[in-house]
């Protein structure tokens, strides 16, 4: 038998340690440190302190948030697993100076100052630039959607809200009138009582949440020319109830725009809506002003810099603002492949691609296997029937609408009108209807047009090729290597905050690659 040395994992050992000697170069750890502590000006928390005059000592900004940003780029963003992480793991100790602050000080150190954080968000962005990390040429803008701290099962427009709230109080009623009932009935009926009682209690808690918010809210307005009522929020009425990949979620789309040399987050908001288009001003703006307090660049937009972000951000009016102010942008609309030769036998590889049935509506044939005739003002269905024109109407901006409608005769003997029509069993009837379709087009020179021809050119489709390399992966580095998929605040403020949290684990760590600090 071999002879191995015994050991004993459950013992204590006194160590010496240097607590800066455990912040290795090359380590997130290191360059954190030495970044907050040689660059970085912490005076912006101080004028939220009142303890110069007395009171106990507080702990000092660049301690909490050194083990923040490193708990961060661990995957951590409990209050409570960053303290005990600076109870019992080295790196943090020597990181904090062997101090332990308590977690409500480290949640609250998160939350209540979303300014100083952007403070220190824009002077490592300056560090970067003097580092030479900025190229300053192409930016390229998206948007991650996270859930946040707040219960999609508790939004609704303030009708739904209301009819909740009156749902609610007739099973409150339910459950008193069945307790009258058992009233000096056995025994064995104690649990049932108990049960009711506490069913009771829970709804009139649910009750006055929904009852006291409808007292103080106002309707929550979507975006666009015409906007609608969107859901309202209980827990979180800043956030949103948004669709993604993955489900729906209640929570915030954190918008960002990255610098294509190394990908470093040059501006980042949070907007509480699943839509992207009305996020690009703010987020041009946003670059424009930091670019000039920072001294990296009077106005980065004059200067021809290239703008670039998915068909999410593509609507007339931005267009039209982009147009007006001059930026150099390219954002191709959602008709972008289609225009594309590379994509025309796209359809015969891959088959087509229609929409999912939505809240049971029935996905049927959609308007692109139409062939429309713009000069002509004619239109063909799939089966090769002509159809006739119902409307033809012309906006103030340009464009033309036609309205299309299929003759009943022609759809009542149609094969594909069950895959066509969402009712086929209306052309069946005299006073029902063929199959309706429009086409909107516009006479080359509205905003969407200049869009249009920039993007559909061979240095636009050239430039929109550094999109997806340039930003994908910084959400894919914060949201999967990190971890970092869901903010754990409420109001848009505070969420802010923490996005720019998020995006400084991913800078600081492209100033570990790729600069020099030490």
């Amino acid at each position: 038998m071999p002879n191995f040395k015994p050991y004993n994992y459950n013992q204590d050992a006194m160590v010496v340690i240097n607590f800066e000697e455990q912040l290795q170069p090359n380590t997130f750890e290191f360059t954190l440190h030495h970044l907050i502590n040689q660059h970085i000006d912490l005076s912006a928390f101080h004028d939220h302190y009142r303890n110069d005059a007395g009171g106990r000592s507080a702990y000092d900004p660049a301690i909490l948030l050194k083990i923040i940003l490193f708990a961060y780029a661990k995957g951590i963003t409990s209050s409570r697993e960053i303290q005990w992480q600076c109870e019992h793991n080295i790196i943090f100790k020597a990181l904090s100076c062997d101090s332990v602050p308590h977690f409500t000080g480290i949640a609250n150190f998160i939350s209540r100052y979303p300014e100083a954080i952007e403070s220190v968000f824009e002077q490592v962005l300056l560090v970067c630039d003097q580092q030479g990390l900025l190229g300053n040429e192409l930016f390229a803008i998206d948007g991650c959607k996270m859930s946040s701290n707040a219960a999609k099962e508790h939004s609704g427009t303030l009708p739904e809200l209301e009819a909740k709230r009156d749902k609610i109080q007739r099973r409150i009623r339910a459950c008193l009138k069945e307790h009258k009932k058992l009233d000096g009935r056995k025994p064995s009926e104690r649990e049932r009582k108990q049960q009711l009682a506490s069913a009771s209690d829970t709804l009139g808690k649910e009750f006055e949440r929904i009852n006291e918010f409808l007292k103080t809210a106002t309707p929550r307005m979507g975006q666009g020319k015409n906007p609608k009522e969107v859901k309202s929020n209980i827990t979180d009425n800043e956030s949103a109830k948004m669709t993604t990949s993955k489900g729906t979620i209640q929570g915030y789309n954190g918008v960002a725009a990255v610098d294509k040399k190394h990908q470093i987050i040059v501006e980042a908001q949070a907007f509480g809506a699943g839509q992207e288009h009305h996020t690009l001003e703010p987020i041009l703006t946003g670059i424009k002003q930091r670019y000039a307090r920072t001294g990296i660049s009077p106005d980065i937009l004059k200067a021809q810099a290239i703008i670039t972000a998915d068909t999410g951000f593509s609507n007339d009016a931005n267009n039209h603002y982009l147009r007006r102010e001059g930026i150099n942008a390219y954002i191709p609309d959602n008709q972008f492949r289609s225009r594309d030769k590379t994509f025309a036998k796209q359809k015969e590889k891959y088959g087509k691609r229609h929409r999912d049935t939505v809240k049971g509506v029935k996905a049927v044939v959609p308007a692109s296997e139409f062939n429309f005739n713009k000069k002509k003002k004619t239109c063909r269905c799939p089966a090769g029937k002509e159809m006739w024109l119902k409307n033809d109407i012309i906006a103030n901006d340009g464009k033309r609408k036609l309205f299309f409608e299929g003759k009943l005769s022609d759809c009542r003997q149609c094969d594909l009108k069950h895959q066509c029509m969402r009712n086929p069993s209306s052309a069946d009837t005299r006073e029902g209807h063929g199959r309706q379709v429009s086409i909107t087009y516009t006479n080359g020179r509205t905003a969407t047009d200049w869009m249009k021809r920039r993007v559909d050119s061979q240095y636009g489709k050239a430039i929109y090729g550094h999109r997806m390399s340039t930003v994908e992966p910084v959400f894919g580095n914060i949201g999967t290597n990190k971890r970092l998929n869901r903010f754990s605040l409420r109001g848009k403020t505070k969420v802010q905050g923490q996005w720019h949290l998020f995006c400084l684990v991913h800078n600081i760590e492209k100033l570990m690659n790729y600069g020099a600090i030490a």
